[in-house]
């Protein structure tokens, strides 16, 4: 069994923020944020401790990502979803977040995980490549008119 010291060793050395929250009602109060969430996000775990997360979305919430995070939660199961969120200084950032339930010994719900992983760069080429790929049809079009007109 590992100790505590080291696991806190190895969750401090993640690359990903990594966030454990207790639900509080409708809520999902954070407990604790490790190093690589405070430099994710540039909170500080002072800051934000004993609150709800849903101060990365500020007032961006109409997400279908969001939707389907809280219906998870609801449900006590696993989810990943992309999602918009913003660092401290209102910057935006595109965050793959991982939550897992955790069950206690008599299998009630007692916490959520919540492993996040900054995805801005591959969202962005993402929307990009989508962008290119209908720039190419609406030449492809123009194109084949252009064609059509010559016949």
């Amino acid at each position: 069994m590992i100790n505590a010291k080291l696991l806190q060793m190895v969750v401090n050395a993640s690359n990903d923020g990594i966030v454990v929250a207790e639900q509080e009602g409708d809520d999902n109060i954070l407990i604790y944020v490790n190093e690589a969430f405070e430099r994710l996000t540039g909170f500080k775990a002072e800051d934000i401790l004993y609150q709800d997360c849903r101060f990365l979305q500020k007032d961006d919430r109409d997400q279908p990502g969001l939707r389907n995070i809280r219906e998870a939660i609801r449900a006590g199961r696993p989810c990943r979803e992309v999602i918009r969120n913003y660092h401290k200084d209102g910057s935006l950032f595109w965050n793959e977040l991982s939550i897992t339930p955790v069950f206690n010994e008599a299998d009630q719900l007692t916490y959520f995980i919540g492993i996040q992983k900054d995805v801005t760069v591959q969202v962005e080429a993402q929307q990009r490549l989508q962008e290119l790929e209908a720039q190419v049809a609406q030449l492809k079009q123009q194109l084949a008119a252009l064609n059509g007109d010559q016949g």
